[in-house]
């Protein structure tokens, strides 16, 4: 890790007990900004509660001195590693049936729309799915945690927690699409534009066949 005096440092137990309290605290005062009662699906509110953790771990390590280009590649790299998982297994039942990646997609992204990305409208999710030959495309125009997120940095006047935020989950999407097709290509995901950069929607294209990003 580096500090923000650029300095590479490692935490030993009591470091990772402090930040782990921290971190604890940073959720509880986090909460009052979810508006979690006007969210009336779990999916969506357990995607919240995920973004409430993930801010609450980024805002705890800078308070620990931790810099902030560190803190964002900490958070997003376990981040990483948690979505990964619950997304290989969420689409393995795809990937054993189906072994055309165009279907893989297809399916996978149609289930994830039932739970836990299904879209009530705004204040939830709020989006547009349909499918172009192969591909499925899904425009998001409302995202709650990115909702929370930029409540967080507008109220709080914390531009880092939507710029994590941005860099971490923002970004799963390029390799989770490859990952779903399992087809050893990249290329899968293509997004012009995106809420958490101050765009009106994330129109996302899940493409059936990979080409260069």
């Amino acid at each position: 890790m580096t500090d923000t005096q650029g300095r590479p440092m490692r935490w030993l137990g009591p470091e990772i007990h402090s930040y782990l309290a921290a971190m604890d605290g940073e959720a509880v005062a986090l909460r009052r900004h979810a508006r979690l009662d006007e969210l009336d699906r779990f999916g969506n509110r357990l995607m919240v509660e995920m973004a409430i953790w993930t801010v609450a771990a980024d805002r705890a390590l800078r308070k620990s001195g931790i810099s902030p280009e560190t803190a964002r590649q900490m958070v997003a790299d376990l981040g990483w590693e948690i979505y990964s998982r619950m997304l290989s297994l969420s689409s393995l039942p795809v990937r054993l049936v189906a072994r055309d990646p165009g279907q893989r997609l297809r399916w996978t992204i149609r289930m994830l729309l039932v739970f836990p990305f299904s879209a009530p409208g705004a204040p939830g999710y709020e989006l547009k799915a349909w499918r172009e030959g192969d591909d499925i495309l899904t425009h998001f125009t409302c995202c709650p945690p990115q909702s929370f997120v930029r409540r967080v940095a507008e109220t709080e006047g914390d531009p880092d927690a939507l710029e994590t935020f941005r860099r971490s989950w923002c970004t799963y999407d390029w390799p989770g699409a490859d990952l779903i097709a399992s087809d050893a290509s990249r290329g899968h995901y293509r997004r012009p534009h995106t809420l958490s950069h101050g765009d009106s929607v994330c129109d996302m294209c899940w493409a059936a066949r990979a080409r260069s990003a």
